[in-house]
């Protein structure tokens, strides 16, 4: 009889990306932001100017004299409603970002986080989800990859009538995992099935867009949705005709980062607290975090063992 061995936790070959130290995302608009006009738009950037200004200086000052590797960028959505064209959006975005003096490096279309250049990048990430058993859990509510649905604790008892016994289970108040004297409980929605399409929640293709800009997200150790230059042809007419990630400067840092940092409208804050639970729910490749974070602790910016600790934001007040 002949055996063969293999190696079992054999791992594909990450390869390295090239990282800024932190990634700025300028906004985060939809249709009816644009369809407000210019002067939406001009808003819009006067109040993310002062927090991506303040940001440079801390990060020039926390490298202690060594500038500041960062990058801007920009999610435009395209994956709920398609509207308008890149060749009339892209420019007046840029002009907009130009009178608060700010720079817009790459800018990304949403539905390239559920898939990108052939990548199905959402079921990549479903494929790293590992839920957190609430303490108790008896195994009768279906999982997560059955139902589309993940949560940060046990979900409320319904207080049913046990049909063999006629009695009613008392009703009991759903619990967050290491929750700290009182529970915030997160229930997030992943995606629904609408008869031959699965549509992503919006939560879950912006925690997609997180680990893309921190690096994290790769297929069999390869990175996904990098950057491309604008073709000579110049913008086009048809969103699905624009790269996933457009890089529109030439000189940019990298896309991609140790650190994300976000200035958003104050409506985006259920949003990211619902990313952020599905974030501390998935598991990234060893070799992947272990290769990023060396990096950072070498160029002395280390970063935190938990991935939702790399990100921040600040929330703007108005729409």
């Amino acid at each position: 009889m002949t055996s063969t061995f293999g190696e079992v936790t054999a791992e594909p070959r990450v390869t390295s990306l090239p990282l800024s130290h932190v990634s700025v995302e300028l906004g985060h608009l939809y249709m009816e932001d644009f369809a407000a006009g210019p002067e939406a738009l001009r808003l819009h950037f006067q109040r993310v100017s002062p927090w991506a200004h303040a940001l440079e200086q801390q990060y020039n000052s926390l490298l202690r004299g060594r500038t500041a590797r960062i990058s801007t960028c920009f999610l435009i959505d395209d994956y709920f409603t398609r509207f308008s064209t890149p060749a009339r959006v892209i420019p007046d975005l840029l002009a907009a970002a130009d009178e608060s003096k700010l720079r817009i490096d790459y800018i990304a279309r949403e539905s390239a986080c559920a898939e990108a250049d052939g990548v199905a990048l959402a079921e990549l990430m479903v494929g790293r989800l590992v839920p957190e058993p609430a303490p108790g859990s008896n195994g009768s509510r279906p999982p997560v990859h059955e139902a589309g649905w993940l949560c940060n604790g046990e979900r409320s008892a319904t207080g049913e009538i046990d049909e063999a016994m006629g009695t009613a289970s008392p009703w009991a108040p759903p619990r967050q995992n290491s929750a700290r004297h009182h529970s915030i409980f997160t229930d997030v929605e992943l995606w629904n099935d609408e008869q031959d399409r699965r549509l992503w929640s919006c939560a879950f293709l912006a925690a997609v867009w997180q680990l893309l800009r921190l690096g994290l997200l790769r297929n069999e150790g390869e990175p996904v949705a990098q950057p491309r230059p604008l073709s000579p042809a110049g913008l086009p007419d048809y969103w699905d005709e624009l790269p996933p990630v457009l890089q529109l400067n030439p000189s940019a840092q990298p896309f991609s980062a140790y650190r994300t940092f976000s200035v958003l409208s104050s409506r985006f804050l259920s949003v990211e607290h619902a990313v952020r639970t599905i974030l501390s729910q998935v598991s990234v490749p060893p070799g992947v975090l272990d290769q990023v974070t060396a990096r950072s602790a070498a160029e002395r910016l280390p970063v935190s063992a938990e991935v939702v600790d790399r990100i921040a934001y600040v929330f703007t007040g108005g729409t």
